[in-house]
Order: C-alpha cells, then sequence, then structure tokens
C-alpha cells in the first residue's frame, strides 16, 4: 500500500492544529504522529533531525524526501504543493501571506504569553500583573486589528485561505488567553463562520480535543492543574 505524502508530526496545541485543519479541509491524505511533550519527544535526536528547533508542527514530505517546519512555512508548502486555500492573484496572494506573517509575529506570541503568565506562571507560585497586563492587553489590541480587517468580508484576505487557518486557532483561544472578544462583532461573526466549518471541528480534535481553549462554558479545572504541572520545569528555570 503506497504511503500518504504527508507525515505529520504534531500536538495539541494552537500551533498544532493548523497544518490539520488544512489536510482536513483539503482532504489530503496524511499519517500523523503525535508528539508527547510530557516525554520529551520533541527533543530527541531522530526529531531534531526534522526540526533542530525541537517544536511542533512538523512535516515530512515523502514525495520531496525533505521535512518542513514553522507552521507558517507548512501551510505556505502545502497551500503551493496542492493548489488550495491559497489564490493565485498576486495582490490576494500578497495579502495572504501578510496576515499569515502578522498571526506568526504577533498574535500567537502575545496570546502565547498571556496564556503562560496567567495559566502556567501564576498557578505555579509566579503571580505577575504587569506582564498578564501587558500581553492580555496587546493582545486585545490585535483582536481588534482582525476585527476591523473583517469588517465587510467574510474571511482574513477575503476568500477562505491559509490566512484564516494560521489565524484561527489562537485568536478562537480568546477564552484560554482571557481576552474580551464580546464588543468585536466581525471577529465574533468569523468565528461563528469557522466554527460551522465541519472540516475544522474535526480537525480541532486531532490528535486531541481540547475544549478548555475554545469553550468558556469548559470545565477547565483538572486541565489547568494538569497543563501547569507539565510546564512547572519551564516556569522553575525561568
Amino acid at each position: 500500500m503506497t504511503q500518504p505524502d504527508i507525515h505529520l508530526y504534531t500536538a495539541a496545541t494552537m500551533n498544532g492544529y493548523k497544518p490539520v485543519i488544512f489536510l482536513e479541509e483539503a482532504g489530503v491524505p496524511y499519517d500523523l504522529t503525535f508528539i508527547d511533550f510530557s516525554k520529551q519527544e520533541q527533543k530527541t535526536p531522530d526529531f531534531l533531525k526534522l526540526n533542530p528547533n525541537g517544536k511542533i508542527p512538523t512535516i515530512y514530505d515523502r514525495a520531496e524526501d525533505r521535512a518542513i517546519f514553522e507552521s507558517g512555512a507548512i501551510l505556505w508548502h502545502l497551500a503551493n504543493k496542492y493548489g488550495k486555500f491559497l489564490s493565485n492573484d498576486p495582490v490576494t496572494r500578497s495579502e495572504t501571506l501578510q496576515w499569515l506573517f502578522f498571526q506568526v509575529g504577533h498574535v500567537g506570541p502575545m496570546m502565547g504569553q498571556a496564556m503562560y503568565f496567567q495559566r502556567i506562571a501564576a498557578p505555579n507560585g509566579h503571580e505577575e500583573p504587569f506582564s498578564i497586563k501587558r500581553y492580555v492587553d496587546e493582545s486585545r489590541r490585535l483582536m481588534e486589528v482582525l476585527n476591523t480587517q473583517l469588517q465587510g468580508r467574510d474571511f482574513i484576505a477575503g476568500e477562505y485561505s491559509i490566512a484564516d487557518m494560521m489565524i484561527y486557532p489562537w485568536a478562537r483561544a480568546y477564552p484560554w488567553a482571557r481576552v474580551e472578544v464580546d464588543d468585536l462583532p466581525h471577529l465574533k461573526a468569523w468565528f461563528d463562520r469557522i466554527d460551522a466549518r465541519p472540516a475544522v471541528q474535526k480537525a480541532l480534535t486531532i490528535p486531541k480535543a481540547q475544549p478548555q481553549f475554545w469553550d468558556e462554558n469548559a470545565d477547565a479545572d483538572a486541565f489547568l492543574k494538569e497543563n501547569a504541572a507539565r510546564f512547572a520545569g519551564d516556569v522553575k528555570n525561568a
């Protein structure tokens, strides 16, 4: 039996869901290896040969006999390889790339820090109000930028694209980052549109569903303790 071209190494994180969303939306067959952070599988010699930064997601493209790491590069590669979710129009293509980098440089890092200081550092005895406020406030500003961009359009770059797939898992996790979005109607309507996509909802269960990230009503207490304990070493070493 022929193996699929794409072998995906990922975990149930905002970054980890991005290529799963693309692959499920595009209907592309793929193999999947779940990377267990608790076992430090992302730091093993074999994995570091694929991704020298020791992070997920990473893909191995068998047809090209090479690995690609960094979620933005992965989605760009997949979109070009399969001719999906990336416009051929040069202006729209450029706009899509700009918003892809907007996620990589701003939304992910800022919301990630908002989550870290509230959900990992604080439960491990490092309550830092200044840091929390700084990253929550900046995350909120970025949500306002997205709200403005989405006024009068259904998707980030006009048509559904890898820009939406990149931004959605982070922005949609606003409950976990404790960022207020109730007064951002265009952003909330965008969430609703993507929430309604069956392939996206399937992707958010692969390799494991984490409803605590997305659902304000989910019971987060047990997961909060588990998550904080998993990264306790990072806090102690800081």
